[in-house]
């Protein structure tokens, strides 16, 4: 069976990962998580050919420069599989990075490690979450259907972060994360940290201040290393916290901007526009359809 919205695709049928991987899984925002119930799928994943196996829960978070390559089935293989959009994974990300410090250190290890083996308690809460979107994405009749299953989908994503929280190895220290890395991915990773702790600093000029370096040299280790410059994840996490005060509170426009640090609220709605096609109004009226 395969369903799909514009907000997430679930699929258990080859055709249907065949379509997903080609339209969906490319996408560098999107999020994937695939169960192997049997058999096994060998995919090249970041230069590597990855072999998923039986109890085998592949995660694939959104990733700049390493779309899923060419795979291979095996026979009997059977799968159960959820691609979320970009919407329900800045929301999971915005709460998530908001209580957690090593956020970007855990996705990075997700990115390296993809393949996690889990046990029966584990295969439940995914079955559970995955039958629930089914029926969800198969009954047209609920008035509230889009709210729902965007709440089932950051549940079960957010369930899915908290076995990874579990499993993740991850370095005790700042000295500790310094060693064995260069000195660009050092850089890149206190600015993300700065990023999420100063959300409202919107220069990149400030950031490179912080960090002892110019502006172009800041941009230019985050280009390397993520393919966005500072100013565009600066964008990323600004956007994304408008979105989450438009979408879960009913402040009006002049405190979100206030909240925010905008100068004022004519400046807000431009930004708003600018970044994501809709004034800050016309976007909560959009979200409530």
């Amino acid at each position: 069976m395969t369903l799909s919205t514009d907000l997430l695709f679930i699929t258990d049928e080859v055709e249907g990962f065949r379509v997903c991987r080609e339209t969906r899984t490319t996408s560098s925002a999107t999020m994937t998580v695939l169960l192997c119930r049997a058999g096994y799928i060998d995919v090249e994943y970041r230069g590597n050919t990855l072999r998923i196996g039986k109890n085998d829960l592949f995660i694939r978070i959104p990733d700049f420069t390493h779309p899923l390559g060419a795979y291979h089935m095996s026979p009997d293989f059977a799968f159960s599989q959820v691609t979320v959009s970009a919407s329900i994974y800045e929301q999971i990300m915005f709460d998530h990075m908001r209580v957690e410090p090593n956020w970007y250190a855990k996705q990075e290890y997700v990115k390296e490690h993809p393949i996690f083996h889990v046990n029966e308690v584990s295969i439940e809460f995914f079955y559970t979450y995955y039958h629930l979107l089914t029926l969800q994405l198969q009954d047209r009749t609920t008035d509230y259907r889009r709210q729902i299953m965007m709440l089932i989908a950051r549940g079960a994503m957010m369930e899915m972060l908290n076995y990874i929280d579990k499993l993740a190895v991850l370095p005790e220290t700042v000295s500790s994360v310094r060693e064995g890395v260069s000195s660009s991915d050092y850089t890149f990773q206190e600015f993300i940290h700065l990023l999420h702790r100063h959300p409202h600093q919107r220069e990149v000029q400030w950031y490179a201040k912080q960090l002892n370096l110019t502006p172009k040299y800041l941009s230019e280790i985050c280009k390397n290393r993520s393919g966005k410059s500072a100013s565009e994840w600066i964008a990323d996490v600004t956007v994304a916290e408008i979105k989450h005060y438009l979408r879960n509170t009913t402040m009006p426009i002049q405190e979100v901007s206030k909240a925010m640090e905008f100068p004022n609220a004519s400046f807000f709605c431009q930004y708003t526009k600018k970044h994501t096609g809709l004034t800050p109004n016309h976007f909560r009226k959009r979200r409530a359809q």
